[in-house]
């Protein structure tokens, strides 16, 4: 309860604590004692410092926590870094500092739900060959927002395909993007796609009959290259 008297400027308190010299959590109950005891004994004294002598330590401990040099750092740590950044920066000047860390915070969430909803998964449509096998490789993380992106990719495979979902290095997934990876296997059936999901549910090991799936998916692909090969070599 003493240590969060002087809660609204623990940023400058703190970055003064340490730069001061200060190692420990003790620095925030000392100054709570302080501003208690300075404020019950003495309130006359701190009514006469002048708002000008406050303002230029508060400009210097600014200043020492967002050099330019700190600047250039978040630009080079790349777009989603410096964004959130700067954008705090400015919203905390413009209003208030409560309404622009949640400015910035907000920001801050939309650039991870961007990229999450961008990136659920590795597949590329234009670099698919057709009688290839198709593997799709999920991400860490793949949640409902990514369920449109991952059917739409499951939807463009041709027909008389091979296709692969794997899962082995997903660690949640939500369970509307597990529903359309089940209901799948219908359409897979109606458009004669072999079809398989590997690797999920992660408390399960991978199956030997999954692992033969692969590597028998393989060996057509490559049998079936082999013979168009030869046919053609044959015509010439």
């Amino acid at each position: 309860m003493i240590g969060g008297l002087p809660i609204t400027q623990v940023i400058v308190r703190s970055s003064a604590n340490i730069q001061s010299g200060g190692k420990t959590k003790a620095s925030a109950i000392i100054h709570g004692m302080m501003l208690l005891v300075s404020v019950l004994l003495f309130p006359e004294v701190l009514n006469q410092i002048p708002f000008a002598s406050l303002a230029a330590v508060l400009f210097l401990v600014g200043y020492k926590l967002a050099k330019p040099t700190l600047f250039k750092q978040m630009w080079k740590n790349g777009f989603t870094q410096f964004v959130p950044f700067i954008v705090t920066v400015v919203a905390i000047v413009a209003t208030d500092l409560l309404i622009g860390i949640g400015i910035g915070l907000a920001v801050a969430i939309f650039i991870i739900l961007f990229y999450n909803l961008k990136n659920p998964f590795y597949f590329n449509d234009d670099d698919h060959v057709e009688g290839e096998k198709v593997t799709i490789e999920l991400s860490e993380e793949v949640s409902f927002l990514n369920k449109a992106a991952i059917l739409k990719a499951l939807n463009s495979v041709p027909d008389n395909s091979s296709i692969i979902v794997d899962a082995t290095k997903t660690k949640v997934m939500d369970f509307d993007v597990q529903e359309i990876l089940k209901d799948f296997r219908t359409t897979a059936g109606h458009k004669n796609i072999k079809y398989k999901v590997i690797g999920w549910p992660k408390d399960k090991p991978l199956k030997n009959s999954e692992k033969h799936f692969v590597k028998t998916m393989d060996d057509a692909i490559k049998k079936n290259n082999n013979e168009l090969s030869k046919k053609e070599e044959s015509k010439n």
